[in-house]
């Protein structure tokens, strides 16, 4: 079953020439963008973020775009193909970093829907966030998937990154915060490094038991 637009892998000519430099224990991360709006901001915040995690060596990434599904509007008696393809994403990975932006002090339904199509494929595995929003940066959103995602038997890391767009988008001229935003994708990923190549050895000597 081909995989939807949304869970494209990296292009194949910057993947021959990375995976020479790529470390034997490259974790592989899923980038999730979680908007499904149009006209949103996700699209930016995210390929901001993805140029800037694949100049590391120690990242394996593949971008899963929530807009590029057709998930049902009503939950079937039987998985669709788009969820199963979804569950797969979240199978393969080790990590996860989600994009998320803030409504309402908390995240998008698309994005809610989609990390319960998943259970025991999110076990034992480290998430980090990339948030945006006015003011807040997102931080709203954050904290509430921290809750979602400690229920998921996940580990979150402490450090992300956030965008208040009412200084613009990333990458646009004049961000008066783009060097500490550049310092904190670093830190984040640095953090999502370790606790996912610890995780991995664990669930390597022992499988995780809920």
């Amino acid at each position: 079953m081909p995989h939807p637009t949304g869970a494209a892998p990296l292009p194949e000519n910057r993947d021959r020439d990375r995976d020479r430099d790529r470390t034997p224990t490259a974790l592989r991360v899923a980038v999730i963008i979680g908007s499904t709006r149009e006209g949103r901001a996700g699209g930016a915040v995210g390929e901001w973020f993805t140029e800037r995690a694949r100049r590391r060596t120690d990242l394996e990434l593949r971008l899963v775009d929530l807009a590029g599904f057709r998930f049902p509007e009503r939950y079937p008696e039987r998985p669709s193909p788009d969820m199963t393809a979804f569950c797969d994403e979240v199978a393969r990975a080790e990590g996860f970093v989600v994009v998320t932006p803030e409504y309402n002090r908390s995240f998008p339904a698309s994005l809610k829907q989609a990390i319960d199509f998943a259970y025991d494929e999110w076990h034992a595995k480290p998430v980090a966030f990339v948030s945006y929003g006015s003011r807040s940066a997102g931080l709203f959103a954050v904290e509430a998937l921290r809750s979602v995602f400690t229920e998921l038997h996940t580990v979150t890391v402490r450090d992300g990154v956030g965008f208040d767009l009412l200084a613009g988008l990333p990458g646009e001229p004049g961000r008066p915060s783009e060097d500490a935003e550049e310092r904190a994708v670093t830190g984040m990923l640095d953090q999502l490094v370790w606790w996912g190549l610890a995780l991995r050895e664990g669930r390597t000597v022992r499988p995780y038991v809920t």
